[in-house]
């Protein structure tokens, strides 16, 4: 990992902020010791794992499809046929691809579009998990990282024909996500979020995974019109209330003024300058700042 003079500089924010500890073999560019340098900070590197380095328990729970992606087209087998007239394909054209392991279609065809949605989701959900790990949001980058790993399941269950598997992140199921994403007033004391020209940029990264979230929905709905398929726009769906649930976490501290949500391990978090301690909901209590105050952070 290698720290840019912009990325430390967004970090300390003129001294209002303290630099969070960084990961063992981080690397500064010129610029960046320059800076450091200039303004007399002291780098603090984070403590290697004395002993398991496994999340907790309760997160090594995983679904079956939280897991590494793999090459997902099969190179094997009959040839396949085009699905349109039936006859055998043995050297793929350009304008086709494969439909499933034993057909080739157009690229024009609808689901050959709905993944061509899904497969920028998961580039996008992908490049906002690297994006927390630059702000050192190591468990949102987790998530995120899960929430991938779902987008690859759903595009498995399309191209294979089978029924997604049902969502879960951050220690909630699907519907507990979807209540929440809902009501978030009602469960972790916050109201709807709006996201503004003052907040932090990996919220506005989620939010734009989000809106691409819903896209995709659309997109399994044309593929798929009701009641065709109804497990994939639900999955999508869902997917598009958990990126809204780890908005809401993100947001906790400073968006409500009743409730404090920890997303990260205790560290300096870059929104706000504040130690957060790696609890789920603190104890409902007056948060003073408002959004006016926020803005000068």
């Amino acid at each position: 990992m290698v720290i840019t003079e912009a990325e430390l500089r967004e970090l300390w924010r003129d001294g209002k902020n303290a630099l969070p500890p960084f990961p063992p073999g981080t690397r500064f560019s010129p610029a960046a010791q320059d800076f450091l340098k200039t303004h007399k900070l002291e780098i603090r590197s984070e403590a290697p794992p004395t002993s398991d380095p496994r999340p907790p328990t309760s997160d090594l729970q995983h679904p079956p499809w939280d897991k590494p992606a793999t090459f997902p087209v099969v190179l094997t087998g009959p040839v396949p046929v085009c699905a349109i007239c039936g006859q055998p394909v043995p050297h793929k054209p350009d304008h086709m691809t494969q439909l499933d392991a034993g057909h080739f279609a157009a690229k024009t065809h609808p689901r050959v579009k709905l993944r061509g949605r899904l497969d920028t989701l998961h580039a996008v959900m992908m490049l906002v998990a690297a994006e927390a790990r630059r702000y050192q949001l190591p468990r949102l980058a987790e998530h995120l990282d899960t929430l991938a790993a779902y987008c690859r399941e759903i595009q498995s269950a399309e191209y294979h024909q089978r029924v997604v598997q049902p969502l879960a992140v951050a220690g909630k199921s699907e519907d507990e996500i979807h209540e929440i994403s809902h009501w978030p007033d009602k469960h972790l004391g916050i109201a709807h979020l709006t996201p503004g020209p003052d907040d932090h940029a990996i919220l506005h990264w989620m939010n734009y995974v989000r809106a691409q979230t819903r896209e995709a929905e659309v997109a399994a709905l044309e593929s798929y019109p009701p009641p065709e398929r109804p497990d994939l726009s639900r999955a999508l769906n869902r997917l598009s209330s958990a990126v809204y649930y780890l908005e809401l976490l993100f947001c906790g501290p400073t968006a409500s003024r009743r409730v404090r949500v920890i997303l990260t391990e205790p560290t300096v978090h870059p929104r706000d300058g504040r130690v957060w301690q790696p609890t789920a909901v603190d104890a409902r209590r007056a948060v003073t700042s408002s959004r006016t105050d926020r803005a000068s952070v």
